[in-house]
């Protein structure tokens, strides 16, 4: 491994370890070269295909997790939801992408999977990504919403 600060193509291993969710190998590693010596963090992951997303309009764009995680942190924005939190939803809804589809998957899946994991985390940032999922049109769309919320949630506690 290429050492980042000197450029030297030979460093060794100190510690590895398995990330939190088991797909990736974090491994700290020193220079071997004595004027520098410095330590850097490689990850070591399993090479995947990009998966493609079809957009309504049925243009293609690759999948971006980052993308995903900035849409469900803005609905989650002032929510007392911890961002590792956030962080579990997106690797789970991933995970489930790569599982699920080969090479292509539907927005409107992602959007579907989105919607059904902020149902359980938290009402008010499920009803911000619908919102703006469902693109509203009107305050009576938005109030049924709630209300099929406020339903859902008042079934489960009987």
């Amino acid at each position: 491994m290429r050492c980042p600060y000197c450029n030297t193509d030979n460093s060794r291993v100190v510690e590895s370890r398995t990330s939190d969710d088991g797909t990736a190998i974090r491994r700290r590693r020193e220079c071997m070269n004595p004027e520098c010596a410095r330590r850097f963090t490689t990850y070591e992951r399993v090479e995947q295909r990009p998966l493609m997303v079809i957009k309504k309009d049925a243009k293609r764009e690759e999948f971006s997790s980052e993308k995903l995680y900035r849409g469900v942190m803005k609905s989650c924005e002032k929510r007392p939801i911890p961002v590792e939190t956030v962080e579990a939803v997106v690797s789970g809804i991933e995970r489930a992408l790569h599982l699920e589809y080969e090479r292509e998957v539907p927005s409107s899946v992602i959007g579907e999977k989105v919607m059904d994991a902020l149902r359980s985390l938290d009402g008010v940032a499920y009803v911000r990504f619908a919102a703006v999922y469902r693109e509203f049109r009107d305050v009576e769309t938005l109030a049924q919403e709630v209300l099929s919320l406020l339903k859902e949630s008042s079934d489960k506690g009987k």
